[in-house]
């Protein structure tokens, strides 16, 4: 059976040795650019552990599963773009570095790429696999437009926040599971079981980012503190916060997320000593649970032995519990 690290090492061996067209340069450069730059390898490594959790042919899993990563690669692209982020895993992002149109353009290619690395799945399960990927393509790009709507609203709803993280992020981690149950000859019961772990756990993830950027270490996150305070991002904390405040507190939430002329130290200590107040460190950290709790269960329910889903529970308490 695979670990999870023989999983991503495996991915990292084949994604320096993709081809990618050299002619224009400027196009695929870029690209490659971005696949050089590493990252956890997560996604594809699922793809590849689910295969083997149903004892497929992993063989025939590694070519999907860097489509995984080429399309997340694709996202990540695209969306610096329009955060305008300068840094991407400590280097220049791609527009910073060539500029804005042959990011687009690069990104673009890369979406094509990840399509037809897909279409190499073995034909017996090519069209149930093709349309989980193109089904979960076009959630992840649902729950960019919904993050971007969020900037323009004076307020969101907690449920309204769980779905675009739902689309935005948790949705590529289930995918990358269920294709990679289906590829290893998985029931469609099982596929679905690994489908909601993978769910649930990527809620848990994202509200973890949530709470890192706030509560986080520097020294090992790598991160600087409350850059999500300071852009005035609408995170689970921030609507818990403003859920919970008095009108005091909420007028006084209003005058730092409104004012652009504040030091963003002062900002960030002053809303963190309010989400410190209502105890919403301890509410977010709650909500993680009930999506750990709910991921474990789904995994319970897998109709497998337990002993092969041990690196998935590892993974689970891995994903949860990290402090970066």
């Amino acid at each position: 059976m695979y670990t999870l690290l023989e999983a991503r090492n495996l991915v990292e061996k084949h994604i320096q040795n993709l081809s990618i067209p050299e002619n224009p340069p400027e196009l695929y450069e870029p690209v490659r650019y971005i696949l050089s730059l590493g990252g956890k390898r997560i996604r594809p490594a699922l793809v590849i552990l689910a295969c083997d959790l149903f004892e497929g042919d992993v063989a025939s899993a590694l070519i999907p599963s860097i489509a995984i990563e080429v399309f997340h690669n694709f996202t990540l692209l695209h969306d610096d773009i329009m955060d305008r982020s300068e840094r991407r895993r400590g280097s220049p992002t791609v527009h910073v570095k060539y500029n804005e149109n042959v990011a687009i353009l690069s990104g673009d290619v890369m979406s094509i790429l990840a399509s037809r690395l897909m279409n190499q799945a073995p034909g017996v399960v090519l069209n149930v696999v093709h349309e989980v990927f193109t089904h979960t393509a076009m959630q992840v790009c649902e729950g960019q437009q919904m993050d971007m709507n969020f900037e323009e609203l004076p307020s969101v709803s907690e449920e309204d926040y769980l779905t675009m993280i739902e689309l935005k992020t948790a949705v590529l981690i289930a995918a990358s599971l269920k294709i990679g149950a289906i590829l290893g000859g998985s029931s469609q019961r099982d596929a679905e079981d690994l489908y909601e772990f993978g769910r649930n756990l990527g809620l848990a993830f994202q509200l973890q980012d949530d709470l890192l950027d706030t509560y986080g270490d520097p020294a090992v996150t790598g991160k600087n503190v409350g850059t999500d305070i300071v852009d005035n991002k609408k995170t689970f904390l921030v609507i818990q916060a403003l859920e919970a405040a008095s009108d005091k507190q909420k007028e006084e939430l209003a005058g730092w997320f409104a004012r652009k002329d504040k030091d963003p130290k002062e900002k960030i200590k002053a809303v963190t000593a309010i989400f410190d107040s209502l105890n919403i460190r301890a509410l977010t950290e709650k909500k993680i649970r009930n999506y750990y709790t709910q991921a474990l269960s789904n995994l319970d329910h897998l109709n497998r032995p337990e002993e092969r889903k041990t690196e998935l529970y590892n993974f689970a308490s891995f994903l949860t519990n990290r402090n970066r």
